[in-house]
């Protein structure tokens, strides 16, 4: 079991701060100075070092962090394989996911939810940031699990498919782009665009679209760029702009009348979904929740 006094290092390391790490672990900002010079003096060594406005874990600190990562890695890991075979609806655990933004709001919260319900004490939290921050916070092992757009190359991670999605240009009702007859795909190039920002497994798949049809995604008119899904679903509800959306996040609008589809010819993009894990995984905690989530999506 890793000490109290190690996991308010953690915290320190995470925060970089003292007092951060004092008012997210309901204890005094001395109470933690004493923590952190206990482990000093038994390391012998300095963990932190200020720079500035802030603290920076030393090498040896960084050392001790990236090890402390690993067993408490490996401590939930055994506290939910030991508890689950004893009582399923008693078993303890940590899951800590991450997912691009459309895997997050539309599509892993019906799985968290029955997990949930079969699982009821294990503690689940989910990061929503883009492709590229839910990798390297896998990497980093913040996260057990990822779900990005990416298949990507790296050699200590492993990707596992779930589920296709489809990805379409939409407008307000409103704008006048907004008719029925199908568009040429060059028939872009002349409407005003919205986007995401970049480092999104969205715009990565849109660029890929693009291509196939000779469109560099420069070669748009784009006029704003948005860091979210419902951001820029927002956006496009009030404005003239063309945008490129998920069916899945786009149910209720389409339902509703107050998003349209525009019709392209030759124009198809769709993306799959990956489960990405650090390679070697065998985690029965991972293993079930990835189960299940393919069994809800019929994958």
């Amino acid at each position: 079991m890793i000490s109290n006094r190690h996991l308010v290092f953690m915290e320190v390391a995470q925060q970089k701060s003292f007092s951060k790490a004092s008012q997210a672990l309901f204890i005094s900002q001395p109470a933690v100075s004493v923590h952190i010079k206990g482990l000093e003096e038994h390391y012998k060594t300095k963990l932190f070092e200020r720079k500035g406005l802030q603290i920076e874990l030393t090498e040896a600190g960084q050392l001790l962090y990236n090890r402390l990562l690993t067993v408490l890695h490996i401590q939930q890991e055994t506290e939910f394989d030991i508890s689950v075979i004893h009582d399923q609806q008693q078993a303890t655990g940590v899951l800590n996911l991450g997912a691009s933004t459309t895997a997050a709001l539309y599509i892993l919260p019906k799985v968290m939810s029955a997990f949930h319900r079969e699982y009821p004490l294990v503690n689940i939290t989910l990061l929503n940031r883009n492709s590229e921050i839910v990798l390297q916070a896998l990497l980093d092992k913040e996260i057990n699990i990822g779900v990005t757009e990416e298949k990507g190359q790296l050699s200590n991670i492993t990707y596992q498919s779930f589920l296709k999605d489809q990805i379409v240009a939409v407008c307000s009702k409103h704008n006048p782009l907004a008719r029925k007859k199908p568009y040429q795909p060059k028939d872009l190039l002349q409407m005003p665009v919205a986007i995401r920002e970049r480092g999104s497994g969205t715009l990565e798949a849109i660029k890929q679209g693009l291509q196939r049809n000779k469109i560099r995604l420069n070669d748009l008119q784009i006029k704003v760029r948005l860091g979210g899904t419902e951001a820029l679903k927002n956006f496009l509800l009030e404005s003239n702009c063309v945008g490129f959306l998920s069916t899945r996040s786009i149910a209720k609008e389409l339902q509703h009348g107050e998003l349209t589809i525009l019709s392209f010819d030759n124009l198809r993009i769709e993306r799959n979904f990956y489960f990405i894990q650090r390679k070697g995984e065998t985690s029965e905690l991972n293993k079930r929740f990835i189960k299940m989530a393919k069994s809800i999506y019929n994958y």
